[in-house]
C-alpha cells in the first residue's frame, strides 16, 4: 500500500527468510560489488553508557531500487547484545518502505555471509566424509554459519567452546557435536575453525593452529576486538577479508596493527575468480570479515519483498495524520 510502512519483528522475519535463498543474494551481492563501487560508510560512536553505537549507510546493490540506514546498539552486558533497526528506503523519492529488527538481519547476513567465504576458502575433505568444524562463540552469529554450511559442504562433526558451558551445550543440542573446554582444545581437533566472540585478546596463537586448516574470525568489527594473534595472520597462505580499508580502520588487520595491503584478497575477488583463493591443502587460510551496508539490503529487501506478497508484518502510516 502507497505511503504505508511495513515493520518487520524479530519473529517476521524468522517466518519470512530462507536460508538458501539468503546465500544466493549474498554471493550475488559479492560478485556484483566490485572491489568497493557500492561501498558505504560505517560510523562508529563510543557511548557515556556502557556500550557503543554503529550506523551502517547506505545499503546499495545494482538492480535494487531501494537502499539501508542501519543503526545498531551495541551493549555487551545486555541480552541480546545487539539492538536496533534496518530503515528500508525507497530509491526514488526515500519513502521509508519497511523498519526491520536489525539483530536478526545482521545475525543471518553476518553468519551466511562467513559461511561463504568459508566454504570458498576453507580445503575440502578427502574422502568426502564431511568436515570437523569448530565453534568458538557459540551465539547467533556462530548458529547462522553452521546453518550455511552445512548447505554449502558435508559437515561431519562439531566441536564447540563457548565461555558459558550453558551456552555451548544449548549449541551442541541444536547443532549437534560436542563441548570442548578451551579455544585451543578446538583447533587441535578441526578443520575448519569459526570464531564469534567479545575477546579483546587473542583466543588462538600460531602453536594452536596446525596446516592446512581454515579459520574464520567474525568477532573483530571494532577496534579492541581480537581474536587471532598477529603470526597467525602473517602465516596464511591466504588471508581474505570483505573490504580492506576498514578491515584496517577497525577490522581483522586493524587489530594486529597490519596495513590494507596485507590482505591478499577480498571475498568478492575470490568469488568472482579474480583471486585464486587457497592453492594447496596444506595452506593455512583466514577470512576476517567486518561487514558491510550493501549486505544489509541484501536481505532486508528479500524479506520486505516476501512480506508485501504474503501480507506478514505491521503497515504504519507516518506520515498521515494524528
Amino acid at each position: 500500500m502507497a505511503g504505508m510502512t511495513r515493520i518487520l519483528t524479530r519473529g517476521d522475519l524468522l517466518t519470512l527468510l530462507d536460508p538458501d535463498a539468503c546465500l544466493a543474494a549474498l554471493r550475488d551481492g559479492f560478485v556484483q560489488d566490485g572491489g568497493g563501487a557500492f561501498a558505504g560508510q560505517r560510523i562508529r560512536a563510543e557511548l557515556p553508557f556502557p556500550g557503543t553505537a554503529t550506523a551502517l549507510i547506505p545499503g546499495l546493490l545494482p538492480g535494487i531500487d531501494a537502499y539501508t540506514v542501519k543503526v545498531n546498539a551495541k551493549f555487551p552486558a545486555a541480552s541480546p547484545a545487539l539492538r536496533g533497526v534496518i530503515c528500508l528506503h525507497g530509491g526514488q523519492d526515500g519513502e521509508l518502505l519497511a523498519l526491520l529488527d536489525s539483530a536478526t538481519v545482521t545475525a543471518w547476513r553476518t553468519g551466511l555471509a562467513a559461511a561463504l567465504g568459508t566454504d570458498a576458502l576453507a580445503a575440502r575433505s578427502s574422502d568426502d566424509a564431511g568436515d570437523v568444524v569448530g565453534v568458538v562463540g557459540a551465539g547467533a552469529q556462530a548458529d547462522l554459519v553452521v546453518t550455511g554450511l552445512r548447505r554449502l559442504r558435508p559437515v561431519r562433526d562439531l566441536i564447540i567452546h563457548d565461555v558459558s558451558p550453558e551456552r555451548a551445550a544449548a549449541f551442541r543440542d541444536r547443532h549437534g557435536g560436542r563441548v570442548a573446554a578451551s579455544a585451543a582444545e578446538v583447533a587441535a581437533h578441526a578443520s575448519v575453525v569459526v570464531l564469534a566472540t567479545w575477546s579483546r585478546t587473542p583466543l588462538l596463537t600460531l602453536a594452536d593452529v596446525r596446516p592446512g586448516r581454515h579459520l574464520t574470525t567474525l568477532g573483530v568489527d571494532e577496534p579492541g576486538k581480537q581474536e587471532l594473534a598477529r603470526p597467525v595472520l602473517e602465516a596464511a597462505g591466504v588471508l581474505a577479508v570483505d573490504d580492506r580499508p576498514l578491515a584496517a580502520a577497525m577490522g581483522v588487520l586493524a587489530a594486529t596493527g597490519l596495513p590494507a595491503e596485507a590482505a591478499h584478497a577480498t571475498l568478492g575477488e575470490i568469488l568472482r575468480a579474480d583471486h585464486p583463493g587457497r592453492t594447496g591443502p596444506e595452506q593455512l587460510t583466514v577470512y576476517g570479515p567486518v561487514g558491510l551496508p550493501w549486505q544489509d539490503l541484501a536481505l532486508a529487501w528479500l524479506a520486505y519483498r516476501e512480506a508485501e506478497r504474503r501480507d506478514l508484518g505491521r503497515t504504519v502510516d507516518f506520515l498521515g495524520g494524528s
